[in-house]
């Protein structure tokens, strides 16, 4: 896996050899980056369901100021710190260990984030439940959720559909 574009353009990153991660592909990435392109300069952001980090650091890599990631398997945040160790992002991002659906729900009301992505495990209905969550109570001005292609998200966003995966954007 590598960074698309910007600072850190064509430098690889890793991914857990096992568990529970689904890395966003190159080109769906780059399609998410191109979407919110002109919000991302010192944008404070949100990476929901973290993973390897491939989207928040992605948004650091084109000059987001400052991303938040949120993961809860141990393992899984032990390459994300190793990836942003590799690239030097850490004075520009901080790491929360937990359940990305709870950290979003403290949310409510606070509005902290201009961006926020999501990537959830596909079949578990989260991506649904997250968008729900964002629409009573918008917790970032422009929120992004990969899904599964098949799945309707609530009215009210843009999809748009890349394979077997969609991304839905919803701006307050």
């Amino acid at each position: 896996m590598r960074i698309v574009a910007g600072e850190w353009r064509g430098r690889r990153i890793a991914a857990p050899t096992s568990g529970p991660v689904r890395p966003t592909a190159d080109r769906v990435r780059e399609a998410w980056m191109s979407i919110v392109q002109l919000e991302i300069p010192g944008a404070r952001a949100l990476d929901l369901f973290a993973g390897t980090g491939a989207l928040g650091l992605e948004a650091l890599s084109r000059g987001a100021g400052h991303v938040d990631f949120v993961e809860e398997d141990i393992r899984t945040i032990r390459v994300l710190q190793a990836n942003i160790d590799l690239l030097g992002a850490g004075p520009r991002c901080a790491v929360h260990r937990g359940d990305a659906m709870r950290f979003a729900e403290r949310l409510r009301d606070l509005a902290p984030y201009d961006l926020c992505f999501a990537d959830p495990p596909y079949r578990l209905g989260l991506a649904v439940r997250l968008a729900e969550s964002w629409i009573a109570a918008p917790f970032a001005a422009i929120f992004g959720v990969e899904h599964e292609a098949r799945v309707a998200l609530p009215p009210g966003g843009d999809t748009r559909r890349y394979g077997d995966s969609a991304i839905t954007f919803y701006r307050t």
